[in-house]
């Protein structure tokens, strides 16, 4: 069996890293340290030329819970368009209804548009289903919606906290989608899990950011002066770690 390894990432430097550890494509965001939004056309410009890897492009215009209102979802149209006219190969969103449907209705236009784009390009998108699908009411309806929107992948934790606590529902996913739509396993995923993960759930791609906590290269430091999340500073910057990245494929190389 041969193994996809999808890093995530919110920089250039991270993308390449990735890119050094051997990342067979990425998913591209902004924010990841809030789960991620949608990362700048600019961003996404820059890391295709740089990489040349396949870039899915996370479309997610705020942090928070994955129901939006009628901006939003214009928004999101939007960006769907402008996204894979930048250069990205797929778009890696969702949406669910208030009592935790995918919400198909909504998503029409978003993929309609990355769709359009696509063909103005000469060239396929890809299109994911990122992890609103953990937080939705029925996995198995969400997957055959999935499925029925013609997506081609879900990226999911098993809906629980981390991927090995969500082994069991991963199988059950892998088994029921029977190759109509890649199961793409994501969070807490790393090299020394993976083997078991693998074994356990019968999936073929997985999903990491393989991230490191940088100092900042500031020299001159204002302290007391915060402004991001609590519990958090401007000194430090998260970054993908390329021995990271190739641990995980060595171990899927040895794997396949």
């Amino acid at each position: 069996m041969s193994y996809t390894l999808e890093v995530c990432v919110d920089s250039t430097a991270s993308a390449l890293a990735a890119k050094e550890g051997g990342a067979d494509r990425l998913e591209l965001c902004a924010d990841l340290i809030v789960g991620g939004t949608t990362p700048s056309l600019a961003l996404v410009r820059q890391v295709k030329e740089t990489t040349g890897l396949p870039v899915r492009a996370l479309l997610r215009p705020r942090f928070g819970d994955f129901c939006y209102d009628r901006w939003e979802l214009a928004q999101m149209a939007a960006s769907a368009a402008e996204l894979v006219a930048a250069g990205a190969d797929g778009i890696v969103t969702g949406v669910l209804t208030p009592d935790g449907a995918l919400d198909v209705e909504a998503l029409g236009p978003i993929y309609d548009a990355a769709h359009e784009a696509a063909a103005k390009a000469n060239r396929p998108v890809a299109l994911t289903l990122h992890r609103a699908f953990d937080v939705c009411r029925d996995p198995f309806a969400a997957l055959e919606a999935a499925c029925g929107l013609g997506l081609s992948t879900i990226l999911t934790s098993g809906q629980a906290a981390s991927a090995p606590q969500g082994a069991p529902l991963l199988r059950q996913l892998v088994e029921r989608a029977a190759g109509r739509i890649e199961i793409l396993v994501g969070a807490g995923v790393s090299p020394a899990n993976l083997p078991a993960l693998t074994r356990e759930t019968g999936a073929s791609a997985f999903h990491l950011s393989g991230k490191q906590v940088l100092d900042s290269r500031m020299t001159f430091r204002r302290e007391g002066v915060p402004m991001g999340l609590p519990g958090l500073d401007e000194w430090h910057i998260q970054q993908t770690d390329t021995a990271s990245v190739r641990a995980a494929r060595q171990v899927l190389d040895d794997l396949a």
